[in-house]
């Protein structure tokens, strides 16, 4: 393991493989050699707009092998790369605009706002691919120090107010070199990726792995079950979230000798109940290797690769990983007491971009992160999670916090107050339920609609709506949200 701009280590990992395959979209196979050439067209491109070093280059695209090419252009060319969920908003890209000032910007053609934004179409006066006939490839990366940002990832805060989790080179390269290991990846393997890449698990987690072995790709644009079946049948690993797996096992086709090259198959982003991963255990051999992580801190611990992976745990800190359960002073607790998760290490971000207050709050004084999820550690070391101590949502992978969803529903008309919240899902893990108090008329998702649509990405609008006299309150005023979960939980509570 080196020191400085990571992209120059992927490409080190690469120098003896540039005739491999690299990704692998159903369209065409990029090899190695043609990726890295890509990388220092797009690096080339993108200071030629005004990246330079240190500078932020927000991404608002859909998945595709070009869209993993500029991700390490950014690197490779010093720059900072900010990737946005494709789904998001005209609104909601303004605020990541507004807050992250970035110098270059590169977007999806239907949705470039200024002709100064680039794209990855192939034609137009954005394109990137255009403007690198003007311009000469990088040929080396730009020196960058090991405490220099390589990427923010927006995460939403306990004020709905997106923050950005700045992540440093030391700290992606530090996180890919321990999945790496304790995953035992090798050159003779094959990922089947259908991750999205614009936050840690499909980006980072998978990718950067793949690149330290340079192995193939089987790069899905999207999931889809039979797609990630059919490549089971050359890949070796497979990395998703609950959704996929119980996705999988609706499947008549998911069987043991469909699994037969796979070695590996691992969850996160969420939690994966007991029965899902016994389901899938009965169906293919395999015990799903569940793993813990955030935005902020990378993934942290992991099931053992060798040894039991034991359902409804995410095993022991990572290499380099020092974990604790503390109380809500910030001490240490004994084995088996429940406390929140807090983690020391180099792979922690450096800071919430642009908010010191908040980088203040999140760090004890001897520099331990704390998480805000709740778990236990037995004596051994072995961690398991407990819930949240935030009212975060997650569904099918994706992190909604109720706050910012709420916002939106109290500006509507006939709306007094809402609560937002998270109720069990078979499919999604947890479903969105908003929760209302009406002036007069019950409003319903038709009345809302209009409003969603335009402030926020689709996967946060609410699934289901309940209207109620008032929200239950505690003797503090505050809503209790834990009553409207208990009382929502089941799909016909009404």
């Amino acid at each position: 393991m080196t020191g400085g701009n990571v992209a120059a280590e992927f490409h080190a990992a690469a120098i003896g493989r540039l005739d491999a395959p690299f990704l692998l979209d159903g369209q065409r196979s990029w090899t190695y050699g043609e990726f890295f050439d890509q990388v220092r067209v797009y690096a080339a491109v993108l200071i030629d707009a005004g990246a330079q070093p240190g500078d932020r280059v927000l991404v608002h695209v859909e998945k595709s092998p070009e869209a993993v090419a500029l991700y390490l252009a950014c690197l490779w060319a010093g720059a900072v790369h900010v990737p946005l969920n494709p789904a998001f908003t005209t609104d909601e890209r303004r605020y990541f605009i507004d807050d992250a000032e970035p110098a270059v910007i590169v977007v999806d053609p239907s949705v470039a706002e200024e002709p100064t934004w680039l794209t990855l179409d192939p034609d137009g006066a954005g394109s990137l691919t255009r403007r690198a006939t003007a311009v000469a490839p990088v040929t080396e990366p730009v020196e960058r120090s090991d405490d220099d940002l390589a990427a923010i990832l927006y995460t939403s805060g306990t004020t709905g107010r997106p923050k950005g989790a700045a992540l440093t080179h030391e700290g992606l390269r530090a996180n890919a070199h321990a999945l790496h290991d304790t995953w035992h990846f090798t050159p003779d393997d094959h990922l089947i990726h259908g991750l999205p890449i614009f936050h840690v698990h499909g980006l980072f987690v998978a990718l950067h792995c793949a690149l330290l072995s340079a192995i193939p790709v089987t790069f899905l644009r999207r999931f889809d079950v039979d797609a990630v079946l059919d490549g089971f049948a050359e890949g070796t690993v497979f990395m998703g979230v609950p959704t996929h797996y119980a996705r999988l096992c609706a499947s008549p086709r998911l069987a043991a000798e469909r699994c037969a090259s796979m070695r590996l198959f691992t969850c996160g982003s969420a939690p994966l109940t007991e029965p899902a991963f016994a389901a899938f255990t009965d169906r293919t051999g395999h015990r799903i290797c569940e793993r813990y992580g955030m935005s902020e801190t990378g993934i942290t611990t992991s099931n053992p690769y060798d040894g039991d992976r034991i359902a409804g745990t995410v095993g022991y800190a990572l290499p380099g990983v020092e974990a604790r359960i503390v109380d809500t002073n910030g001490a240490e607790l004994a084995a088996g007491e429940a406390g929140v998760v807090a983690i020391r290490s180099r792979q922690v971000m450096r800071e919430y971009w642009r908010q010191p207050d908040a980088t203040a709050d999140a760090y004890t004084d001897d520099g331990w992160f704390i998480t805000g999820d709740i778990a236990t550690m037995a004596t051994d070391g072995r961690i398991t999670l407990q819930g949240r101590a935030s009212d975060m949502i997650i569904s099918g992978g994706e992190n909604i916090y109720p706050k910012e969803i709420e916002l939106v529903l109290d500006e509507i008309d006939g709306i007094t107050e809402s609560a937002v919240i998270g109720v069990p899902d078979p499919d999604f893990g947890e479903q969105v339920v908003a929760v209302l108090v009406c002036e007069g008329t019950p409003l319903g998702a038709a009345d809302i609609r209009p409003a969603l649509d335009t402030a926020l990405a689709r996967f946060k609008h609410p699934r289901r709506i309940e209207v109620i006299d008032a929200l239950p309150r505690n003797a503090m005023g505050k809503v209790q949200k834990g009553v409207l979960r208990k009382r929502y939980a089941s799909a016909d509570a009404g």
